[in-house]
């Protein structure tokens, strides 16, 4: 039997009312995931922040505990600094880890590495070239990574950790101008002791164009950080995350523990 017009009307009305329910759950569900996809996108920047800062403190501690700084960690040294017990030329001082076993830091993945929030490996980069009275280029072993930064004092000063704005105009010792350094570069005197940083959720090895990311493994001193920056942006896409150590707040907090002068 056939319906009446009146309620085959209503009958299709009610379809269309559907379709329109339906669409708008489908955009709301759809602008909650991305709302989450973004409030997970900045806790796990967040979160990696802050192991930064407690990979800082750690090495400041054991800096205090052990008159130096340590060796990064090598890719084969399962968390402890290279070469073990330190106190000579570190084997991997500006392409290393964070030697996450000989500082107790965690967390840590199962081979020892210290990771981010995104479970990639936490690096770190160590000052092993210095100057200033007798601690100059030539001292051996290293100043910062053995006893003879007590030895020496606090006029021992690094110079070769350079942090950059950009890796358009770097070289393999600086920044180029010193528009676009962000640390300090003056001839003889580059006052990062250490770095640590995450290669961010984009951590495998830069594409072509990617070359801010590039700089921050090609194994020189030379660093490049600076907000985040989209693909397509100049240098590309850019997600790397840091702390450092400057000379000045070393020799504070190993003065202020009493390890120096």
């Amino acid at each position: 039997m056939n319906l009446p017009a009146a309620r085959r009307r209503a009958a299709g009305f009610s379809l269309i009312e559907m379709a329109l329910v339906v669409a708008i759950i489908g955009f709301i569900l759809g602008g909650m995931v991305m709302t989450l996809s973004a409030q997970i996108s900045q806790h796990n920047i967040d979160e990696t922040q802050s192991r930064l800062k407690q990979a800082r403190d750690a090495l400041l501690g054991f800096a205090i505990a052990n008159g130096r700084l340590p060796c990064p960690a090598s890719a084969t040294s399962n968390g402890l600094e290279s070469p073990v017990g330190g106190g000579t030329a570190c084997t991997n001082p500006y392409d290393g880890y964070l030697p996450a076993v000989t500082l107790g830091f965690q967390p840590i993945d199962s081979n020892g590495y210290a990771v981010d929030a995104w479970n990639n490996r936490i690096r770190y980069a160590v000052t092993q070239t210095s100057v200033s009275g007798s601690c100059t280029s030539s001292t051996s072993p290293p100043p910062f990574t053995s006893s003879n930064l007590k030895a020496n004092g606090v006029a021992c000063l690094p110079n070769d950790l350079v942090i950059c704005k950009s890796a358009s105009v770097i070289t393999a010792t600086d920044c180029g101008p010193s528009s676009n350094a962000v640390t300090n570069q003056s001839a003889g005197f580059k006052p990062v002791v250490a770095i640590v940083y995450s290669t961010g959720k984009d951590f495998t090895t830069p594409t072509a164009g990617n070359t801010d990311e590039a700089a921050n493994l090609n194994g020189d001193a030379v660093f490049v950080s600076h907000p985040p920056a989209p693909p397509g942006a100049s240098g590309g896409e850019f997600d790397d995350q840091f702390e450092w150590i400057p000379v000045g707040l070393l020799y504070g907090r190993m003065t202020t523990a009493g390890v120096l002068p």
